[in-house]
């Protein structure tokens, strides 16, 4: 029911009222009217806000009036007509008239009219669509922890969408295919709640996985409502037996460690020695295995048993106890590397000497003076010694060559 602000403003609007509506029923269409209102239809969410606008080309100073869906005046002009405060003036002016809804409920969803009152009266129709924003999802059938193997169906429900929303199922980033949607409207309302199945058989892989439920809906932007379930996996452990060096040597201490990864983490440890029985000076501990003082006859395999209820599994290694002066694998690598880097040093070095020495040999030469030069010539000593006197006589200075 529509309440006015004054009672002559109530026998005004009624008038208007009543040839709004006989302009609906005449369902008269004007094409390039000028004077034609143009409104467009407007979507939003529950609590949200909505603006309405309706405009014409040109003006002829007639008023444009909004109505609602039950056909009371919402806005004439820039006058308030429904006691409603969510509905406020956006903006008035002689050629476009705009309101504002704000807090919008589902009650709120129909087609609103804008009129202009000329004549005839004209008019045009928005619509305006309520959507129904989704509650989180809550997911159930994971109670306890389940066995390596065994099949676990997880559930997804949300409620209160309009249209319904849409469920999806991941594994960390990897979309999992779940049933498809069960959707049931809620009793005397326009809002559905949506339900979806997941059915996975889990390994110890998936221990500690997260599997989340995403609601996808035009409400909401991607990942704004989701949530997760931690998946428990109950599995055997598996077994390595870890030594305390990887150099046992013969009189000295030493222990062997039994390492178990299961769910839950085993608690039981079992020693055995392969072939044989366990030596006299090793002594068990739990998870340890103890040598007080290592011994040549210590060498063999030894297993180890862990068990955590689930199951059981076991490790071996292998022990050779070494002599009391070995060195370890990466010493003796050591000092292979460096007893190499400094024989090719020494090679280096040798060759540099001995390219060293054949440069000083090849390059001493031998010195001849020009006294020498003429009793090579010469075919006996006779004139050799000639030859040497005359070329003595035409020299001021001995010279030097090097051949």
């Amino acid at each position: 029911m529509a309440f006015l602000s004054a009672p002559s403003a109530s026998w005004g609007i009624s008038l208007l009222t009543i040839l709004f509506a006989a302009a609906v029923h005449s369902n008269i269409i004007y094409d390039d009217d000028p004077l034609q209102p143009v409104t467009s239809d407007e979507t939003v969410s529950v609590g949200g806000t909505v603006t309405l606008t309706c405009r014409v080309a040109e003006s002829d100073n007639s008023s444009l009036q909004w109505s609602n869906t039950a056909q009371q005046t919402l806005f004439f002009g820039d006058k308030r007509a429904l006691r409603d405060n969510r509905m406020t003036l956006f903006r008035s002016t002689s050629t476009e008239l705009s309101i504002s809804i704000s807090e919008v409920q589902l009650s709120d969803e129909g087609e609103y009219t804008c009129s202009i009152f000329t004549m005839p009266v004209r008019t045009a129709r928005a619509t305006v669509t309520v959507l129904g924003v989704p509650g989180k999802p809550q997911i159930s059938g994971f109670d306890s922890p389940v066995p390596e193997g065994d099949k676990v169906t997880l559930t997804c429900t949300s409620t209160g969408s309009k249209p319904p929303a849409k469920l999806r199922w991941y594994q960390g980033d990897q979309e999992l295919q779940g049933r498809p949607d069960a959707m049931e409207s809620v009793p005397d309302g326009p809002t559905y709640n949506v339900s979806s199945e997941l059915t996975l058989e889990v390994s110890r892989s998936d221990d500690k996985t997260l599997i989340t439920c995403a609601v996808d809906h035009a409400s909401l932007a991607p990942g704004d409502k989701r949530s997760g379930q931690t998946l428990q996996v109950l599995y055997s452990p598996s077994v390595e037996i870890h030594p305390e060096t990887d150099l046992p040597r013969e009189g000295e201490k030493f222990f062997l460690k039994c390492s178990g990864v299961g769910n839950p983490l085993p608690t039981s440890f079992v020693w055995e020695k392969k072939d044989g029985e366990l030596p006299p000076l090793a002594k068990v501990d739990g998870a340890k295995l103890n040598f007080e003082m290592l011994n040549k006859s210590d060498n063999g395999v030894y297993l180890c048993r862990a068990d955590n209820g689930i199951g059981n599994n076991q490790g071996e290694y292998q022990l050779f106890v070494q002599d009391p002066t070995a060195m370890s694998t990466s010493s003796g690598v050591d000092h292979a590397v460096i007893g190499g880097v400094v024989a090719v040093i020494v090679f280096i070095l040798l060759c540099l000497l001995i390219v060293l020495g054949r440069y000083l040999i090849r390059h001493k030469g031998t010195y001849l003076t020009h006294e020498a030069k003429g009793s090579d010539d010469a075919p006996d000593a006779d004139t050799a010694i000639i030859n040497a006197e005359g070329g003595h006589s035409g020299a001021e200075d001995k010279k030097e060559y090097f051949i």
